[in-house]
C-alpha cells in the first residue's frame, strides 16, 4: 500500500499537487483562525482583570519577552522578521480588545511619524494627528490619548530639542522606543524624470536628497512645504510635479515611484519614543517580577557649582552603569541655567538601584526618571524598502 501510494504521488500532475497543497493551506488557515480567536478570548479576559489593576494595556516588556521566546523557538522556514511583524499586529489586536488605544502622532496622516507608529503599534490602534509636537504631549498628559509617538533624535541631524523641552512641562513617561531607517522616494504621476519641473517636500528631505536632485533634476524648482504628506498631495494629479517622501504615500495617494532611496547618506535613522501618562508608568510591575528594562531615561538639574555634573557621572560609573546619551537644554524662565536629559543602559527603577537613586537625588537639585523600557527595535520594512525619517523630526 505504501509503495502504491508513493507511485500515485509521483504520477500526480503539477496541477493536482497544487490543489493538494492549497487544501493543506486552507486547513492550516482554519486552524490558525481557531487559535487566533482562542487568543482573542484570553485577551478579553486579561482586559477584564486589568480593569481592577490600574490603567494601561501597552506592556512593551511583556511583548518583548513573548517575541524573543517565539523567535528562539521558531524552527523556520518563517523568517524571524516576518514572525515579529505578524505578532506586532496580534499584539495590536489584543490591546484594542482589552481597551481601544488612541495614539497621538505628528500629522497629517502619511508623515513618517504616522508610518513608524503604525508599524510598531499595529493597525488596530486609532491614530490621531497633531499639528505639532506640543499637541502630542498635551493629548497624552490630558488623557485624551493613551499613547503618543514622539520623534526624539536623528542619527545625522541630532536631537529634536523641542521634544526634550516638553518633558519638563508635561507629566508623561517614556514607555518604549523604536528606530526607523530613513529612505526617501521620488513620488509622481509623471511618466519619467524628464517631465518633472517642480519637486515638493519638507525642507529637511530636500536637503537630505540635495546631491541626488542636483544630478538628476538640476533644473527642477524645489518647493518646501510643511510636511512630506502635504508634498505628496500637492504632486498628486500634477503630471509635471513630484514629491519626496515615504514610499507608502505611493499606495495611499496612488502615486508612482520614479526613484527609490534617493537620500545622499544611507545610514540615517530616527529614534522615536512612545509616551504614556503617569498612571500607566506607576502601574508597571516591578522589574524583578518580569524582566528588567534595558534603558532608563533621566531628567535632572544641578546646583551651580564646580564638579556638579562630574558627581553624577561618577555615581553612575561607580555603579557600573554606562551612559549612552547626555543632552543639556536651557531651563526656561531661568537664564543661563540648564536641565540635563540622559539615557543609561540599566533599569534604574530596579530595587537593587534604590541606594544609587537616593545618592543621585542628593547631588541633583531635581531628579526625575522619565521611563525604563526595552531597547527599541530597528524597523527597516520587510518589503525591501526602507523607512523614512519624519519630515519634521529633527527640525
Amino acid at each position: 500500500m505504501t509503495e502504491s501510494f508513493a507511485n500515485a504521488e509521483v504520477r500526480s500532475s503539477p496541477a493536482e499537487r497544487l490543489a493538494a497543497i492549497r487544501a493543506e493551506i486552507d486547513a492550516a488557515d482554519a486552524a490558525l483562525l481557531d487559535l487566533l480567536n482562542r487568543r482573542a478570548s484570553l485577551s478579553l479576559e486579561v482586559g477584564s482583570i486589568k480593569k481592577n489593576m490600574g490603567p494601561g494595556v501597552f506592556k512593551p516588556l511583556r511583548e518583548r519577552e513573548v517575541l524573543e521566546s517565539l523567535v528562539r523557538r521558531n524552527p523556520g522556514p518563517l523568517p524571524a522578521d516576518h514572525l515579529r511583524a505578524v505578532w506586532r499586529e496580534i499584539f495590536s489586536s489584543s490591546r484594542a480588545l482589552q481597551r481601544p488605544q488612541n495614539v497621538a502622532y505628528l500629522g497629517p496622516e502619511g508623515t513618517f511619524s504616522y508610518f513608524a507608529g503604525v508599524e510598531y503599534l499595529g493597525h488596530a490602534a486609532s491614530f490621531h494627528p497633531c499639528g505639532d509636537i506640543a499637541g502630542i504631549f498635551e493629548e497624552v498628559s490630558s488623557g485624551r490619548c493613551d499613547l503618543g509617538v514622539v520623534p526624539l533624535e536623528n542619527s545625522l541631524q541630532g536631537t529634536v530639542g523641542v521634544s526634550f523641552d516638553f518633558f519638563l512641562s508635561h507629566d508623561v513617561f517614556i514607555q518604549a522606543e523604536l528606530f526607523s531607517r530613513i529612505s526617501h522616494c521620488l513620488l509622481s504621476d509623471a511618466p519619467s524624470l524628464a517631465a518633472i519641473g517642480t519637486v515638493y517636500s519638507h525642507p529637511q528631505p530636500l536637503a537630505q536628497c540635495g546631491g541626488w536632485l542636483r544630478v538628476h533634476l538640476p533644473t527642477a524648482a524645489l518647493v518646501p512645504v510643511e510636511s512630506t504628506a502635504a508634498a505628496a498631495r500637492n504632486a498628486a494629479g500634477n503630471g509635471s510635479a513630484a514629491a519626496i517622501g515615504h514610499r507608502k504615500l505611493s499606495d495611499m495617494l496612488g502615486l508612482g515611484i520614479l526613484a527609490r532611496r534617493i537620500e545622499d547618506l544611507s545610514d540615517n535613522w530616527t529614534r522615536f519614543v512612545v509616551i504614556g501618562p503617569r498612571a500607566a508608568f506607576q502601574s508597571l510591575p516591578s522589574p524583578e517580577a518580569g524582566g528588567a528594562a534595558d534603558k532608563t531615561s533621566l531628567l535632572f538639574t544641578l546646583p551651580d557649582k564646580a564638579g556638579a555634573l562630574s558627581g553624577v557621572l561618577t555615581l553612575l560609573a561607580d555603579g557600573g552603569i554606562n551612559m549612552r546619551k547626555l543632552e543639556s537644554r536651557p531651563l526656561r524662565g531661568q537664564s543661563w541655567r540648564y536641565v540635563f536629559f540622559a539615557d543609561v543602559e540599566s533599569d534604574l527603577t530596579a530595587r537593587r538601584h534604590t541606594a544609587l537613586r537616593g545618592r543621585l537625588e542628593d547631588v541633583c537639585t531635581s531628579f526625575r526618571i522619565l521611563g525604563a523600557y526595552p531597547a527599541g527595535p530597528r524597523l527597516e520594512h520587510n518589503s525591501g524598502e526602507n523607512s523614512c525619517e519624519d519630515d519634521r523630526d529633527a527640525s
